[in-house]
């Protein structure tokens, strides 16, 4: 594990703040990734990455990386000009110009697969199909949460909880002229996103484990189940069965009916995934502010930093300061809109001008607060890429 002192020394004269990816890091996390996959594809959540650079990077590290899944049109669009294929767009569009430059793309013979879950979803796919003479993809998200007394454990996505609701989308799309099937998702969040190793809260890790491995059985049935009702009507077979997010990379890519597992926040690895009990990933990203003030002895006021994930307001949202060890965020101050107070009792003797290490509690929002990140490997600085809104660009 890098110390303080490692990325200090390699940072040094780098001005604040500044984001950084430590590449031999991520590399390692590359490789957990690959192996909690189980020899399943692995489609990269562009979402969680936000440089083009960093997507091209993973995908290239192994054939096992194929695809990646796009969060807005014109993302997909902007990474299909970058020479990305197979891309999938992982929530529904609605504006009637958006489809009609997927379609466009479409007729010019390339091809971004649409998410749909009711409807009017396919269309408006279907408008926009007709209107440019081409047939558009479509993926149909099943929702993965379960209901249990008292609590809906899972987020609200897709209205498509039933086999039967499915299918009747699904004839819907296989009567059409201007759409076809392409593919299934289900996201099963509350396994993905939701630690179950919360250090001082064994009561709750217990009950949110016991719910997790409903959740992968249930998940499992739904998806078999609906797999095999699709192959008895006849339907050409899907291109891909999506399933899962990096905490549950290890469960979904055993299910039999999934083709490919999605990726994301993995990579960097943010603060919300050091609490999993059954995967280790490492911190390789993260970001530096400057102290500026010594109100106290034990206190460093540090210029910024405040940059909070998105989610149900909480501390578990909040940046968290990464090295030196023995570093925290006062409680009634937390992480500041142009200042932060970090409170610290260490071994480090830290001064004026020096920097702290914060990590992001969540992977997306990182590269939206920064235009650059700094590439780390072996002890030095090796490169420098730009992020999304470096590129002069913000989708989302």
């Amino acid at each position: 594990m890098r110390d303080y002192c490692y990325y200090k020394e390699v940072c040094t004269g780098l001005p604040m703040p500044f984001a950084f990816v430590d590449l031999d890091l991520l590399q390692q996390n590359i490789q957990s990734v690959l192996h909690l996959a189980n020899g399943k594809k692995v489609r990269i959540a562009s979402k969680s990455i936000r440089s083009v650079d960093v997507l091209r990077r993973i995908l290239e590290a192994n054939a096992q990386f194929q695809g990646i899944m796009c969060f807005t049109v014109p993302e997909a669009l902007y990474l299909a000009q970058q020479g990305f294929t197979d891309l999938l767009l992982g929530y529904p569009a609605m504006d009637a110009r958006l489809l009609g430059s997927i379609a466009m793309h479409q007729r010019e013979g390339r091809s971004i697969t649409l998410m749909v879950d009711c409807e009017t979803h396919v269309e408006q796919a279907e408008t926009a199909a007709a209107k440019y003479g081409v047939r558009l993809p479509l993926c149909v998200d099943i929702d993965m949460s379960i209901d249990v007394p008292g609590l809906h454990f899972g987020v609200w996505r897709s209205p498509i909880r039933s086999t039967a609701a499915a299918l009747g989308l699904i004839e819907r799309i296989a009567q059409s002229k201007h759409v076809m099937l392409d593919g299934l998702m289900g996201y099963e969040a509350q396994v993905a996103g939701l630690g179950d190793h919360v250090p001082g809260q064994t009561m709750k890790n217990a009950i949110v484990r016991l719910l997790k491995r409903r959740s992968i059985r249930e998940a499992a049935a739904r998806r078999a189940e609906l797999v095999a009702a699709i192959e008895r009507l006849g339907i050409p077979p899907l291109r891909f069965v999506n399933a899962g997010g990096t905490g549950s990379l290890h469960t979904s890519s055993v299910e039999p009916a999934v083709t490919e597992v999605t990726a994301g926040s993995g990579f960097y690895s943010p603060g919300l995934f050091d609490h999993y009990r059954d995967f280790t990933l490492l911190p390789a990203a993260g970001y530096a502010i400057e102290i500026v003030r010594q109100p106290r002895g034990d206190l460093y006021t540090c210029l910024g930093g405040g940059y909070t994930a998105s989610g149900a307001a909480g501390s578990d949202k909040l940046p968290r300061p990464y090295l030196p060890q023995g570093t925290a965020l006062l409680a009634m101050e937390g992480a500041g809109e142009v200042q932060t107070p970090i409170r610290y009792n260490g071994l480090e003797e830290l001064k004026l001008g020096d920097p702290i290490f914060m990590r992001h509690s969540k992977a997306g929002e990182l590269c939206e607060r920064f235009a650059h990140l700094y590439y780390i490997s072996n002890g030095s600085i090796v490169g420098k890429t730009t992020t999304y809104r470096g590129d002069g660009l913000c989708f989302l």
